[in-house]
């Protein structure tokens, strides 16, 4: 007889999870510019196909190193940390790393950029462009994603032609919320984690996402940690049917288990493309 083989509870797609990251926006750096340490910006925005708007102070060795390159413009790669909806021991739950050229822009497009970026996500740091701060546009090459799926390599059609999961912007508020005023679900929640961590002393289930598929886990333990999916029945898309998949998984689907995501993070809007 053969072996009997697990199959892996559904998740977005490779391209999906990464135009999650993207979507939260999360922290930035980047990395490979020649300085002696990873540069953070004041202000990152990434676009839907992993093209990117920075803005640095006038004073960063990269702008030296742009404008001392061959052709006015730098191969980098901008590192994008995905951190956990409540504090982990270990936080980061997603890196997306995204390589390209990175070149300063004339003056009138700049301020167009900042203008759209502002649009989208308003920071005050934009305010500082032209008065010690500059702008620079990042062109894509390639991204590569890693998180708890695994490791996929990803051309910038690839992001463009995906969307970001649904609850990708109110999950973090959502889940903090959900430990925080009802820590019984996830005690409910805990009967359907693998035996061998069912049975091991001073297991703690923590929030670790949620999207379209069903609910990610972080199961901490004295002997490390471990990231598990729950499946939901039926895909979700809205605010009422992640509640009821909730209910579900838990083991009481007529009772509302939780304040949904309407009611904590505001109306489930449609994505907008950046």
């Amino acid at each position: 007889m053969g072996q009997t083989r697990l199959r892996r509870p559904p998740a977005p797609t490779d391209a999906e999870r990464a135009r999650s990251v993207a979507a939260r926006g999360g922290e930035a750096a980047l990395v490979g510019t020649g300085a002696p340490a990873p540069v953070v910006p004041l202000v990152h925005h990434l676009f839907a196909d992993g093209s990117a708007v920075l803005l640095l102070a006038d004073d960063s060795p990269v702008l030296t190193a742009i404008r001392e390159s061959d052709g006015a413009e730098l191969p980098v790669m901008l590192e994008v940390s995905d951190r956990a909806p409540v504090a982990l021991r270990e936080p980061v739950r997603a890196l997306l790393w995204v390589s390209g050229w990175l070149r300063i822009p004339d003056p009138g497009t700049a301020r167009r950029a900042a203008l759209q970026v502002a649009d989208a996500a308003p920071h005050p740091e934009l305010l500082d462009l032209g008065h010690g701060a500059t702008l620079v546009k990042l062109t894509p090459s390639s991204a590569v994603l890693a998180d708890a799926e695994g490791t996929a390599a990803l051309a910038p059609v690839d992001l463009a032609a995906a969307r970001p999961d649904p609850f990708c912007r109110i999950e973090n508020h959502w889940l903090s919320h959900l430990e925080d005023a009802h820590p019984e679900v996830f005690a409910a929640l805990a009967r359907h984690l693998p035996a061998p961590l069912r049975g091991t002393p001073g297991v703690r289930v923590r929030p670790l996402g949620v999207d379209r598929c069903g609910l990610r886990l972080r199961v901490e333990s004295a002997d490390g940690d471990h990231d598990v999916r729950l499946a939901w029945q039926e895909e979700t898309t809205t605010a009422e049917e992640l509640r009821v998949q909730l209910g579900l998984l838990v083991g009481c689907p007529f009772r509302q288990v939780a304040d949904s995501p309407d009611q904590a993070a505001g109306q489930v809007a449609e994505e907008r493309e950046s």
